[in-house]
């Protein structure tokens, strides 16, 4: 209040020098006509109702047309006019100054509305996208509160959720408006203002109350107040359209994820359990095999069994690295070291699948758990010498690209279609065409991925169809 009367204050002193001074200048110095005095004048009032307001230009304009009649219309000083159309001048003069006034402050006043309403846009646009970042309906509402106090440069704010009926504020000694008014509001169709500066906006999407919200401590147009309801409905019945979408997703892939691991356990575990209880039968009722007999059966069984394992080991590793609670041993280690141990492992002979091994001297070392490095090249060779026909060369190249480490695996095989490549690292996925001639059971490409995308890394294939694939990692490396 003070500073505004020092302002008032200070805009009547300067109109009355700027009067002063024109009076001075244009009386006793430049002698000019009354037109061009009356001019300086009028700009003088136009340059006071742009600065301080309508209320100063008037003042001027009044003491102009007094210093005006007094000093430049005859009879000069005194405020008697001896010719009727020097009243008319005066007027006119008075009138203009007051009309000038007038527009400039109704001008300035929408200039003002203007920005207002440019920052409200602004601030409204800001809020928009917090109220985006979270897809939780839960986190949601429990940052509405926080997120238009921030925005809106507010002492404080509250929501009341009619769904979880609670009251979420800005902060937690934030009380100026209770509970009950806010569940009281929220089936309000207007705002409802509580003294002495708290204003309550129901929050509706279409006719159904979703909530309230409670705001103080500035004054925010009923427009803008009106669009941050609107905001906040359709941002709360989004995140609980995302939350019912995911999980009905979710319930789908499981479905999917399920059948996949049926279909797995149906061809992958009943064929080696079939064999090991042959093997045995043949054991327990035929007493007259001979050793080598006896032998290739004891073979078979273990064989199958150790099949068994990896297949049990691999469902075990899959869900560890789903639910990121493998804990990976990084070290500094050459690429070739994990590239050969997987070879050592796979044990593939020159006449099934000769390898051809292609990494350049002197690439950097790279930071890698050795072991799960090892599986995701072993994979990728098991893969290839699967889906490759006996004879056809496997190659394995490692390449510096920028900042990362590229290691591929290229086969000779069938190639895979655009549709299947999208799937291909998915869990229990297997081809189409070659998913009851090949053994496996669609989790060595999915665990490769988790793997590589634990250090950091991705993986993807290219393929020709006819002509073989070529499946790449990438891996950052430290320069």
């Amino acid at each position: 209040m003070k500073r505004t009367l020092n302002r008032s204050l200070l805009g009547y002193l300067c109109a009355t020098a700027i009067v002063g001074v024109i009076v001075r200048v244009y009386f006793h110095h430049l002698h000019v006509n009354a037109t061009t005095v009356a001019l300086s004048l009028l700009v003088g009032i136009l340059l006071v109702a742009s600065a301080w307001g309508l209320w100063t230009s008037i003042y001027m304009s009044v003491l102009s047309a007094l210093a005006f009649n007094y000093f430049f219309l005859p009879p000069f000083l005194t405020f008697s006019v001896a010719d009727r159309q020097n009243w008319v001048a005066l007027a006119a003069f008075l009138a203009s100054g007051i009309i000038a006034s007038n527009l400039s402050e109704r001008l300035q006043r929408e200039v003002r509305a203007s920005n207002n309403r440019r920052r409200e846009v602004e601030r409204l646009y800001d809020f928009t996208q917090k109220l985006l970042v979270t897809d939780n309906v839960i986190d949601l509402v429990k940052s509405i509160p926080t997120h238009i106090a921030e925005t809106f440069n507010l002492s404080g704010a509250a929501y009341y959720s009619v769904a979880t009926d609670r009251v979420y504020r800005s902060s937690p000694d934030f009380m100026d408006v209770s509970a009950a008014d806010l569940r009281d509001a929220a089936y309000a169709f207007d705002h409802v203002h509580r003294p002495p500066d708290v204003t309550l906006v129901p929050v509706r999407f279409g006719m159904r109350p979703r909530g309230v919200i409670g705001i103080a401590g500035a004054k925010v147009s009923p427009e803008t107040l009106d669009a941050i309801g609107g905001l906040v409905a359709i941002a709360v019945e989004r995140a609980g359209a995302f939350e019912t979408l995911s999980k009905s997703e979710a319930a789908r892939e499981s479905e999917r994820l399920r059948n996949a691991l049926l279909d797995s356990v149906t061809h992958e575990l009943r064929t080696p359990l079939t064999s090991i209880m042959a093997s045995i039968t043949s054991l327990r009722s035929d007493e007259k095999l001979d050793a080598a007999s006896r032998g290739e059966l004891m073979a078979v069984i273990q064989e199958e069994t150790e099949r068994l394992d990896r297949l049990v080991a691999q469902a075990v590793e899959m869900a560890e690295l789903d639910a990121r609670q493998v804990v990976l041993d990084l070290a500094p280690h050459d690429i070739r070291e994990a590239i050969d141990e997987a070879i050592a492992d796979v044990k593939l002979s020159e006449a099934q699948h000769p390898i051809e091994v292609r990494v350049p001297d002197g690439l950097p070392p790279v930071t890698i758990d050795l072991a799960r490095m090892t599986k995701v090249i072993q994979h990728l060779l098991e893969n290839a010498a699967k889906y490759s026909p006996n004879g056809s060369p496997i190659q394995i190249n490692a390449e510096m690209n920028k900042s990362r480490l590229l290691v591929s695996v290229a086969d000779r095989g069938p190639g895979i279609d655009d549709l299947e490549r999208m799937m291909i690292f998915d869990k229990f996925y297997r081809g189409q065409s070659q998913r009851y001639r090949v053994q496996g059971t669609g989790m060595g490409l999915a665990i490769a991925k988790a793997i590589v995308e634990a250090h950091g890394g991705t993986i993807d294939v290219t393929s020709q169809l006819g002509h073989g694939s070529v499946f790449t990692f990438a891996l950052p490396v430290s320069v």
